[in-house]
């Protein structure tokens, strides 16, 4: 069937639209739908010279080929949701072992209920990124992903799962890297606890162990948010490149 151009555009627009939806960098879950809609349409008519889309298709390759653009999508959209995810892991991992996970509140990144370090960690993954212009490298990845992966059917290889798998191994990476510090230095500090209960079972333990527990995990915590910003800087380009090995399997 003869595609109209209201159509074709459509299919254009369905990259840029995954990666406005579940990219943090540019709205995700928050964000006024307007705004959303009003980027992807601006980002589509940018992106329009460098997009070339079958003029004619049958419609079960039509329903391939939507689907294939927003695998593709949501390949590069994960490049920063992940690692977001993993900062969000990292203070979730880090205000479980503080104790801060009886107070938890509503993520607006996200939506699902966080302690307020996960909350903080994400926020300031955001920040990051937005500084070190990770955002203007996603969009180059887009333009970049029309001349790689053009519109149309294709196959998939069989790396794409091992190439999933290891996108998510990433987040799981980053987040314990993250917490890694906090952690050990509590449990060094429940296993001294211990200790003094065991050689001064007069102590109240059960009364002056939280505040200390809580004391020694914000200055720990003050002292590793200085190196946040050089493990996500790092993480991002070994994720993009991830991110576009994954796309690229949708050959």
């Amino acid at each position: 069937m003869d595609l109209s151009p209201i159509l074709v555009f459509a299919i254009a627009l369905i990259r840029p639209s995954l990666i406005v939806m579940a990219t943090p960098l540019y709205g995700g879950t928050y964000a006024p739908s307007m705004a959303k809609i009003g980027l992807v349409l601006v980002l589509g008519a940018f992106l329009a010279p460098v997009i070339g889309v079958p003029r004619t298709m049958d419609s079960g390759m039509l329903l391939a080929v939507m689907v294939r653009e927003a695998l593709i999508g949501l390949a590069l959209a994960m490049t920063v949701r992940l690692l977001q995810a993993g900062a969000e892991l990292g203070g979730y991992l880090t205000g479980f072992q503080m104790g801060l996970s009886y107070a938890a509140l509503i993520d607006p990144q996200s939506g699902v209920r966080n302690n307020i370090l996960a909350a903080l960690y994400g926020s300031i993954a955001v920040v990051i990124f937005l500084i070190t212009n990770a955002h203007h490298d996603l969009l180059r990845a887009l333009a970049a992903s029309y001349e790689a992966l053009p519109i149309g059917g294709g196959a998939v290889a069989p790396g794409l799962a091992e190439m999933t798998a290891s996108l998510f191994g990433l987040m799981f990476t980053l987040g314990v890297r993250l917490a890694a510090p906090i952690v050990v230095t509590l449990l060094l500090v429940e296993v001294s606890l211990g200790v003094m209960a065991r050689v001064a079972p007069t102590l109240n333990l059960m009364v002056t162990a939280a505040p200390v527990r809580l004391l020694i995990g914000w200055m720990a915590l003050a002292l590793t948010l200085r190196v946040l910003p050089d493990i996500l800087t790092r993480a991002f380009p070994q994720a993009l490149t991830l991110a576009a090995r994954t796309a690229a399997t949708l050959r």
